[in-house]
């Protein structure tokens, strides 16, 4: 790996292409290295993961309707979409808004958190769309598929946005747009010109993960996949950029970022590196939050130790600058305390997770969630109770460079009405690479048959999990079935309507 340094250039100061981050990016996304078997294990997992997550959202409000827009986009050799016949198409760049709407709706698919944060596996939807589109076959997929991981890996490792209550999509836009690059074969000048294309068109502000949270925050990701397919065409037909889109005096450091004295190092790959950067990843085994997952493992060891909870007269978390400004109190957002919010609002609420979850011993996708779950007097009593601070070790352990000493958790304390306390912490989640029970092939199979029981028939299921587990060898034909599908009768907006304007 090589550190390169980001920096605004004024325009009497020139900038070689060959200097610029979206070049680099462009660069790395065409330069077609040997994929090791544990990586490609990694993307086998993850795209098992999505499929998961996403048909136990299938029926959810904010997919259901990305998926009647994408009904109004059929085309012949298209792309899949979740929970549909494989035999129905659809435009790519809507089958992954649709897809990528799934993907994201539970909050409970794989995460990275460096100086900003990210979900990677949002990249699987649009170059999947994309392959299946252009009738690639397993091995093309494979490759698009790492470089998306390792463009947005390397770029959340580099430049904080949310510092500047800019959403994290800026990020994700440009892999998907660089891995849908390396998925094709492009050269390196339309790589580099999508890339510019993605960052500039999916800068958008934290308003969807702040306040009162819509839907939104499981539409943006899928917009920005949107967004990256679109650029990607664009650029393949022969359009340019805003360029430099990093470094330019009217550019997105200046503008948005840190300002014109900025200064970023960006760790990327030299040319004929492996990309590895899936393996710094990790995924959920709660539907909440990543700094949550954690502190729900802390809580189920805690509560053991708990026989009545009117005895608490307080909880403190002590956490990172992150978790206490992002999801804990020193958000300052009475939403969060609230327990009529939106499940949107309360999975970012480490507060109302913490009670629910130190009461209950466990926790479950839908039920945690549940307006009758979030209104029960003595868990809105305990939840009140509820407080973070930030502690600098574990802002400093949030942030460090090196994976092994990375730490998302916090300390607990739960003071007592007669004084005593009882103190516990726990710094990764049980199923992070370095925790108690870290997940394995098995698991994930195990995550996807518990979301998926109830929804998809058993053949499904089968024919599914075998057929991804030989991703690399997949005909083109086999990606095109590389889709999870649910009998019609039990998918809501099936079929198209004439609610909207499409």
């Amino acid at each position: 790996m090589k550190n390169h340094l980001v920096r605004v250039y004024p325009s009497k100061e020139k900038i070689s292409r060959e200097d610029q981050l979206a070049w680099k990016l462009a660069s790395l996304a065409s330069d077609n290295v040997k994929i090791s078997d544990d990586v490609t294990d990694m993307v086998i997992n993850r795209i098992i993961d999505n499929a998961s997550v996403a048909i136990a959202a299938a029926n959810r409000r904010p997919v259901a309707n990305a998926r009647s827009q994408t009904l109004c986009h059929p085309t012949e050799g298209g792309a899949t979409v979740f929970g549909m016949p494989n035999n129905q198409k659809f435009s790519p760049e809507w089958a992954a808004w649709a897809n990528g709407t799934a993907v994201r709706e539970l909050d409970f698919h794989d995460t990275f958190l460096a100086a900003d944060y990210s979900h990677p596996g949002d990249n699987i939807p649009p170059i999947l769309a994309v392959a299946q589109q252009k009738k690639l076959g397993g091995a093309d997929l494979l490759r698009g598929l790492v470089t998306g991981y390792e463009i947005h890996v390397n770029l959340v490792k580099g430049i904080c946005l949310h510092k500047h209550k800019k959403d994290h999509i800026a990020h994700l836009c440009p892999a998907q747009a660089g891995g849908i690059g390396t998925l094709l074969n492009l050269p390196t000048e339309v790589i580099y010109q999508s890339i510019q294309q993605a960052v500039h068109v999916s800068f958008t502000t934290r308003q969807s993960r702040k306040g009162e949270i819509s839907s939104w925050k499981a539409y943006a990701p899928a917009h920005a996949g949107k967004l990256a397919i679109e650029a990607v065409d664009r650029c393949m037909r022969g359009e340019g950029a805003p360029s430099p889109i990093y470094e330019g005096e009217d550019s997105v450091i200046t503008y948005m970022l840190d300002g014109k004295d900025g200064k970023y190092e960006i760790p990327l790959p030299e040319k004929g590196e492996e990309k590895r950067a899936i393996l710094e990843t990790y995924t959920k085994e709660h539907s909440a939050e990543y700094q949550s997952q954690a502190l729900i493992d802390l809580a189920r060891k805690m509560k053991t130790q708990i026989t009545n909870f009117e005895d608490i007269k307080e909880i403190v978390i002590h956490t990172s600058h992150h978790t206490h400004y992002v999801i804990g109190t020193g958000a300052g957002d009475p939403q969060k305390m609230d327990p009529k919010a939106s499940r949107e609002t309360l999975d970012h609420s480490i507060m109302y997770i913490f009670a629910v979850a130190l009461q209950d011993g466990n926790w479950h996708h839908v039920q945690s969630y549940s307006p009758e779950r979030a209104q029960r007097p003595d868990t809105v009593k305990l939840w009140h109770k509820i407080r973070t601070l930030e502690d600098p070790a574990w802002t400093e352990a949030y942030h460090a460079m090196d994976p092994n000493k990375k730490r998302f958790g916090g300390r607990v304390e739960i003071i007592f009405n007669n004084g005593t306390k009882l103190v516990d912490e726990l710094g990764v989640a049980d199923a992070h690479p370095a925790g108690a029970r870290p997940f394995k092939r098995a698991n994930y199979i195990k995550k996807f048959d518990t979301l998926t029981e109830g929804i998809i028939t058993s053949s499904e299921r089968n024919r599914f999990i075998e057929l991804v587990q030989n991703l690399p060898a997949l005909t083109a034909a086999q990606v095109a079935e590389l889709n999870v599908q649910m009998p019609i009768d039990k998918l809501l907006n099936h079929s198209r309507d004439q609610r909207g304007i499409f």
